[in-house]
């Protein structure tokens, strides 16, 4: 038992090698020096059914990593059909190369529809992902696609998919 302990971490260690590796020579990465960021974005709320609506939002992503790599966000949304969701979560910044940045996530909030699109309950949870580039001072001009639903703790659960420009400014240009 004990020799497949030492052998499962010795694998364990060298495929973490590897991939750490493969990351370095395509160029992937996470940095450990990034700002926090207040992030603004306009896009359509419901863009692959027949809601659509205005989409706007505001984020807060923190400079704080948990585990080394996750990072909190929260924000809040609105449509032009009154519709508001409050969320918190976590995403993960990857660079490719020093400019671009894919930024998947995930976050947990409460949807009130107002005039919009009914998702079936109040408690909704976001998973998407931004790809963005990163200019010079930091800040960042993205395209966001997330998807927002009940994960089936309602017996409604039409889900609903947002398209977003966001542009990320960087706590340091406010000092």
């Amino acid at each position: 038992m004990f020799a497949a302990a030492i052998v499962a971490a010795g694998l364990g260690g060298l495929v973490a090698s590897a991939e750490s590796r493969a990351a370095e020579v395509m160029g992937i990465g996470l940095q450990s020096d990034d700002p926090g960021f207040i992030s603004l974005g306009v896009g359509g709320f419901d863009v692959l059914h027949n809601e659509t609506a205005g989409e706007f939002r505001a984020e807060y992503r923190s400079d704080y990593k948990l585990l080394g790599f996750l990072k909190p966000i929260g924000g809040m949304m609105a449509t032009t059909d009154r519709a508001f969701y409050g969320f918190g979560g976590f995403g993960i910044d990857l660079y490719f190369g020093s400019r671009w940045v894919l930024m998947p996530n995930a976050a947990v909030g409460f949807y009130e529809r107002g005039d919009g699109k009914d998702l079936g309950s109040t408690i909704e949870f976001r998973t998407g992902a931004e790809f963005a580039y990163r200019f010079d001072d930091r800040s960042r001009l993205g395209l966001a696609f997330n998807h927002i639903s009940n994960a089936g703790i309602d017996k409604r659960n039409p889900g609903e998919e947002s398209l977003v420009l966001v542009y990320s400014i960087p706590f340091s240009l406010f000092k």
